[in-house]
């Protein structure tokens, strides 16, 4: 190396271990708040006066933002899947079963997703916006000097809301998804009304249903907390309601997909399929 020239400085090409490390505590620590804040609605649920005015007026709000959507978004949804499966079963032969694979793929897993992704874009943002505006305008904190748990007066009416509301979209979109793809299956593939009655009364049990609806109701549980958690730690001012309520979609959407796939496993091993 010639006389006088700088060694110059190496350049990082990745994190640290440490920084990996802290990276993965604080992952953990927030794990642990949501967990510790689900613990508290759920102990919160039981604890009196409970705000019924304010689970009703969530509620309403809640179904006037995601009930549009969800019927909307639900009649493409079946007859996407109406037209995907009963191409498929036609390639195999199997023309008579068009009507339980479309149906089942509705009621099963469409629905309940469908719901949840709109619970959570729609309403999990609001409630997100609503209680981080709160937040930075120490709404909470004076609620606390008086003695009001924020918790039970604010967040559980919303996550009951939340978790009623996507029960009943759920069998909106259920029953708007079925319609659709039935009248799709009919006019555009030519199936026959009957035999695409008979599959699905063949293959379909009311637990698929009931499945159907606990999926729904664990999904706007899950929806509910994580933005009532994101709502009420905002950072950085106005700015950080924002990035809070992005958060908290982006955590509910991979939430709801685990947790999707966990429930789905677990039934496909308790509830033996119909006709087996």
């Amino acid at each position: 190396m010639a006389e006088g020239a700088t060694q110059q400085p190496e350049e990082r090409t990745g994190l640290s271990p440490a920084e990996v490390g802290g990276g993965i505590r604080n992952a953990l620590g927030q794990a642990g708040k949501v967990f510790r804040l689900f613990l508290e609605v759920l102990r919160g649920i039981f604890r009196r006066p409970f705000q019924f005015r304010e689970f009703i007026e969530q509620a309403w709000f809640i179904a006037s933002v995601t009930i549009l959507p969800s019927a909307l978004v639900a009649i493409p949804f079946g007859a996407v899947v109406a037209m995907q499966t009963g191409s498929l079963v036609q390639q195999l032969g199997a023309e008579a079963y068009t009507g339980a694979t479309g149906v089942l793929a509705v009621v099963q897993q469409g629905a309940p997703l469908v719901t949840s992704l709109l619970i959570a874009g729609a309403a999990g943002s609001a409630v997100a916006a609503d209680l981080g505006a709160r937040t930075i305008r120490e709404e909470l904190d004076a609620m606390r000097v008086l003695g009001i748990d924020p918790v039970q007066r604010l967040v559980v009416p919303r996550v009951l809301g939340m978790m009623l509301v996507a029960v009943l979209l759920n069998g909106l979109v259920s029953i708007v998804g079925v319609a659709g793809g039935y009248v799709f299956n009919i006019l555009l593939q030519g199936g026959t009304p009957g035999a695409y009655l008979m599959s699905f009364g063949t293959f379909a049990q009311l637990a698929d249903f009931v499945m159907s609806s606990i999926k729904a109701l664990i999904f706007g549980l899950i929806a509910g907390v994580v933005a009532s958690y994101c709502g009420m730690n905002p950072k950085g001012g106005p700015k950080g309601v924002g990035d809070a309520v992005n958060l908290s979609v982006v955590i509910t959407f991979l939430l709801l997909f685990f947790a999707n796939l966990i429930l789905t496993a677990m039934y496909l091993q308790i509830v033996p399929p119909k006709g087996s």
